[in-house]
This record gives C-alpha cells, sequence and structure tokens, in this order.
C-alpha cells in the first residue's frame, strides 16, 4: 500500500473517531428532554404513561389569557422556565371570544400566532405543551373551535409534543348533554388528522365535576379529564370527587391551579396548596399553575412591569411566582434561591439527599 494511501485511510479513520467521540460527548453532557425521554403519551387505566408504558407526571406554568397577556407569548419566556423554572410542560391559553372587549382569536386571528410561538418554542426545547381553547362557551363556538383544531392537528400532529385541550372551563351545565356532544365533535374532528396525541376535555363547573364525567365518559382512546382548583378555595370536596373519578378509571390533568381564592386573587394558601402537590404526586396528575403574567393579583407569578422576556430576579415575582419556581425546582432536583443574571445557569444538581 502506497504511503500516500496509507494516510488516507488513516485520516478517514481518525475523523470516524472524533465524530463518534463528538456524538458520544455530546450524549454524555445533556441530559435528555422531557419528550426525548418519554415521547408519545398515552392512557393506560386512569393514568398517563410514556413511551416505555411508565407512568408520567408533568409539571409547568400555564400563560394568561393571550389577548390580555400576549407580552409574555415569545420564545425567551419558554426558555426562561425551561432553564430557570424547570418546567416539563407549558400551557397556550389562547382566548377564544370575548365579546365585551371584543377580543380574542374569534375577533383576531392573530391570536393564533401567538399561540404557534409558544408551541414552536417548547418544541425547540423538548417540553410538553397544551394548546388551549380558553372559553367559558366552547359549545357555542363549535365551528370555529373545530377548525382551529383541525389547523393544529394538521400543523403538530405528528409531534409527541402536542396535548389539545378543547375546552378550557364549562360553567353551570350538563356534561352529559352540553359538554360531552361538544367534545365528541372535536375530538373526532382532531382524531381524523392525529390518531394519537392526548386530548383534555373539559368539565361542568369550571372544570370541578369531574365525577360528572366519570360516571358518563367519551367512547374515545387517549382523553383525559380537566380538574381545575384553587387552594385557598378546593379542598377536600373537590379531592372527593378527583378520588371518585380516578377510582372508577377516569385519567385526569390538572390543567390550570392557582395557590389562591378561585378569584385569581385574595390570599396565598402555602397549607392547602402542600396538600394539593401531594394529591397529585400520589396519583401522579400532571398540572399547570396559573399564570404567567403580571397582572395585579394574587395568582399572578409575576409582579407588575416585570420583563417580557424572562431572566425574572426575586424581586420580579410573586408570592405564588417565588412558591411555585421553588417547588418546580425542588421537583426536579435543583437549588431554590438560585437567580442567575443570565438565562443558562449552571446545571449542578443537588447532591443525593
Amino acid at each position: 500500500m502506497s504511503t500516500k494511501i496509507r494516510c488516507k485511510y488513516v485520516l478517514i479513520i481518525m475523523i470516524a473517531a472524533l465524530t463518534c467521540a463528538g456524538a458520544l460527548s455530546s450524549a454524555v453532557g445533556r441530559a435528555p428532554t422531557p419528550v426525548e425521554r418519554h415521547g408519545f403519551l398515552r392512557v393506560e387505566g386512569n393514568k398517563i404513561v410514556d413511551q416505555h408504558g411508565e407512568p408520567v407526571q408533568l409539571r409547568g406554568m400555564s400563560f394568561f389569557w393571550s389577548q390580555w397577556m400576549g407580552q409574555f407569548y415569545n420564545r425567551r419566556v419558554v426558555d426562561w422556565l425551561v432553564d430557570d423554572w424547570k418546567v416539563t410542560l407549558v400551557r397556550a391559553a389562547m382566548g377564544a371570544k370575548h365579546d365585551e372587549t371584543q377580543s380574542g382569536f374569534m375577533y383576531d386571528s392573530r391570536e393564533r400566532k401567538k399561540v404557534k410561538t409558544v408551541v414552536d418554542a417548547a418544541i425547540r426545547r423538548g417540553i410538553y405543551v397544551i394548546i388551549d381553547w380558553h372559553d367559558h362557551h366552547a359549545e357555542d363556538n363549535a365551528d370555529a373551535a373545530q377548525r382551529f383544531f383541525e389547523d393544529m392537528a394538521r400543523t403538530y400532529g405528528h409531534l409527541p409534543n402536542v396535548i389539545y385541550e378543547i375546552y378550557n372551563e364549562p360553567l353551570q351545565i350538563s356534561w352529559s348533554d352540553i359538554v360531552k356532544p361538544y367534545s365528541e365533535r372535536i375530538v373526532a374532528a382532531i382524531r381524523a388528522i392525529d390518531p394519537n396525541n392526548l386530548i383534555i376535555l373539559g368539565t361542568p363547573w369550571w372544570c370541578q365535576r369531574v365525577d360528572e364525567a366519570a360516571d358518563d365518559p367519551l367512547d374515545a382512546v387517549n382523553v383525559v379529564y380537566s380538574l381545575h382548583f384553587y387552594a385557598a378555595s378546593h379542598k377536600d370536596d373537590i379531592r372527593a370527587r378527583a378520588q371518585y373519578a380516578l377510582d372508577k378509571g377516569v385519567p385526569l390533568f390538572v390543567s390550570e391551579w392557582g395557590t389562591t381564592l378561585a378569584t385569581g386573587d385574595g390570599f396565598l394558601d402555602s397549607v392547602e396548596t402542600d396538600i394539593w402537590l401531594a394529591f397529585m404526586d400520589e396519583h401522579k396528575l400532571s398540572w399547570a399553575n396559573w399564570s404567567i403574567a403580571d397582572k395585579a393579583e394574587a395568582s399572578a407569578a409575576l409582579v407588575p412591569g416585570a420583563s417580557r422576556t424572562g431572566r425574572w430576579r426575586y424581586e420580579d415575582l410573586t408570592p405564588s411566582g417565588r412558591l411555585i419556581r421553588r417547588k418546580l425546582r425542588a421537583y426536579a432536583g435543583y437549588e431554590e434561591n438560585l437567580f442567575p443574571r443570565e438565562p443558562r445557569e449552571s446545571r449542578v444538581r443537588l447532591q443525593a439527599r
């Protein structure tokens, strides 16, 4: 073999070795994202499980109504929630229609772009994202909701990141006569395009009557039922309804909850919040806390005037925001009181306890 050919083979081998070493270094140096770890989610019994059949509990933050807090619907906020708050889930709460202010998606189609910005950012960071039709009267807006979710399913249905929430909070209306027929229609429309991804179904009385849905569930695959609570108002009675639904084999998803009164304001009930967190942990219930907003109310995570692009420090957070950030970081195994100035902090984990 000539020297020239021998050198060529040596060069090829060196390049291959360096390439393999680089890939190995990358794999070792970066932990898998939540979506890389869990993949497509599905329902088994009353649990959400991952691609390996293991129960999954997602935790994260809900954005506020898009038409009123749209300034936070951007990539940098999602990045900060992933890097600093350690979320595995975000919820894009697209306001559907608000007649008093003539706002929301049905008045302004630009709301769709806000949702897509959050969804695209979540996909890029490898976390899960709820696309939420944020509406208290979705049965009156079923045509628009169907078109919207068909659009979202065509755009994102091939990806494991996406979860559809088709009705935020039905009011004091019948599950069997109103909410269930609406849900059957929207689920069928999504399933015609996306046969796999999870769909969250709203339940009556602001998503507190999961017991009614459990008595008359949909005949559909990979659907879960939304349970909402606000810790200072909703206590043992709501947990009893949730336990009833779980005991009947119905899977629940806490797509919205707050640390305060049901008004979203009032006081922060840290004791009841801990009771609810323990309940959700016991039953592997995924959750999104309300909300990423700088509205002057107790359930908002941010103080008025907080940065629109993340990088929030201690003084930028409300008591609720501080508590939820601390809980999220603890679940992920990180120190609670680090407030870095840069969006990508040290990823040194706590020593094993």
